[in-house]
C-alpha cells in the first residue's frame, strides 16, 4: 500500500462528555508526538464552527482524540465521511458496534471469545418492573460477585464492583447516572489485562498485554489517571501460551467488530488461563498514564512514528 505523508493534521480533543479532561490530555499527547515528527498540527476543541473550519482548512487527516460519546459513538466519524476528510480510527458503523457494550459482547461471543454472563437493563424497565423485583429475579442466574456498569461510556465512570447484593441498588443508580442502560455482569476473578491493537497498513498487530494492578483493588477513574495509584506490568505476568491465547482473542474481537487502525481490548484472564472479553475501545486513552503508550514502549516502538504511520494509513484507506 502506497503511503502519503500527512502535512497537516487536526487533533480533536475536549468535547462535552464526562471524559472531557481525559480527552484534552490525550489530544495534547498526540499533538506533541506528531509535531516531534515535523507534522503541522492544529489542536482543536469541537464546537459549532468545527465543520465549517474543516471544510475550509481541508486538513490531510483528522485525529479524533475525543473520549466518550462525542468521539466514540460513530456520529462524528459519519460526518467526516460525508465531508470527505480522512480520520484515524474505526469507521462510523464499527464505532457504534463497539460503543454499545451489550452489542459488542454478543458479537464477540458469537465469534468464539468468552465473555462473562450479563444482562442489560434500561432505566425504564428497572423503574416500571420494580427495582426489588428485578434484582430478586437476577439472584440465581447472576450471583455475586458482580460488576455493574453503564452500557456506554469509558474511563470506569459509573462502574461498581458488587460483593454484597444489598449494594446492588446503589450500583444501578450510579450506572444510570452515565447511561440509560446498565449492565449487570458476573465478575470473573483473575488477571486484568488490556491488549492494544494497531494497524499501520499491513494488518492488525497485537501489542504486548498490559497487566493492571490497582493498589486500591479497584481500577477506578482515579486509579486510571492519577500516577502512582496503579501498578502496570508490560508485558503482563502470564505464561507465554496464555499471552498468545489472549492476544488471539483480542485480535478476533478487533476483527469481529470491524475496528480499524487502533483499538484496545480489555480482558480478564481467569485461573485456568482463559481470557474473557469485557469491552472494546475504539479510542484508547493516550495520556501519559494510559495503557496503549505503555504497550508501544514495551514493544520498542517510537510512539510518534506510530502515530504518524496511523495517519498515513488513514489517508491511504480514504483513497482506496
Amino acid at each position: 500500500m502506497a503511503t502519503v505523508t500527512p502535512r497537516s493534521i487536526v487533533v480533536l480533543a475536549g468535547g462535552i462528555s464526562h471524559e472531557r479532561d481525559v480527552s484534552l490530555r490525550s489530544g495534547r499527547q498526540v499533538a506533541d508526538r506528531l509535531q516531534e515528527h515535523g507534522i503541522s498540527v492544529t489542536l482543536r476543541d469541537p464546537d459549532a464552527s468545527l465543520l465549517a473550519f474543516l471544510a475550509q482548512a481541508r486538513p490531510d487527516v483528522v485525529w479524533p482524540a475525543l473520549h466518550g460519546a462525542s468521539g466514540e459513538d460513530g456520529a462524528l466519524r459519519g460526518l467526516l465521511d460525508f465531508i470527505g476528510i480522512p480520520y484515524v480510527g474505526s469507521t462510523s458503523d464499527s464505532a457504534r458496534l463497539a460503543w454499545d457494550k451489550p452489542t459488542a459482547k454478543v458479537l464477540v461471543s458469537r465469534a468464539g471469545v468468552r465473555t462473562p454472563r450479563s444482562i442489560a437493563l434500561s432505566r425504564d424497565a428497572f423503574r416500571e418492573l420494580g427495582a426489588a423485583s428485578v434484582l430478586d429475579s437476577l439472584s440465581d442466574g447472576l450471583p455475586v460477585p458482580l460488576v455493574v456498569k453503564p452500557a456506554q461510556g469509558g474511563s470506569a465512570q459509573g462502574v461498581t464492583l458488587v460483593d454484597n447484593r444489598d449494594d446492588l441498588p446503589r450500583a444501578m443508580v450510579d450506572a444510570y447516572t452515565y447511561c440509560d442502560v446498565a449492565i449487570v455482569e458476573h465478575r470473573v476473578v483473575g488477571t486484568e489485562i488490556a491488549i492494544s491493537i494497531i494497524d499501520t497498513g499491513d494488518g492488525p498487530v497485537a501489542l504486548p498485554a498490559v497487566e493492571i494492578q490497582p493498589l486500591s483493588g479497584v481500577y477506578s477513574f482515579e486509579a486510571k489517571y492519577n500516577a502512582g495509584e496503579t501498578r502496570f506490568y508490560t508485558p503482563a505476568r502470564l505464561a507465554e501460551e496464555v499471552s498468545e491465547t489472549a492476544a488471539a482473542a483480542a485480535l478476533l474481537a478487533h476483527r469481529t467488530l470491524g475496528l480499524r487502525h487502533i483499538s484496545r481490548i480489555d480482558l480478564i484472564v481467569d485461573a485456568a488461563g482463559i481470557p474473557w472479553f469485557l469491552e472494546a475501545n475504539v479510542l484508547p486513552g493516550l495520556t501519559e498514564t494510559s495503557l496503549l503508550p505503555l504497550a508501544l514502549e514495551a514493544a520498542g516502538h517510537d510512539i510518534g512514528w506510530v502515530y504518524s504511520a496511523l495517519a498515513e494509513a488513514a489517508i491511504s484507506d480514504a483513497g482506496s
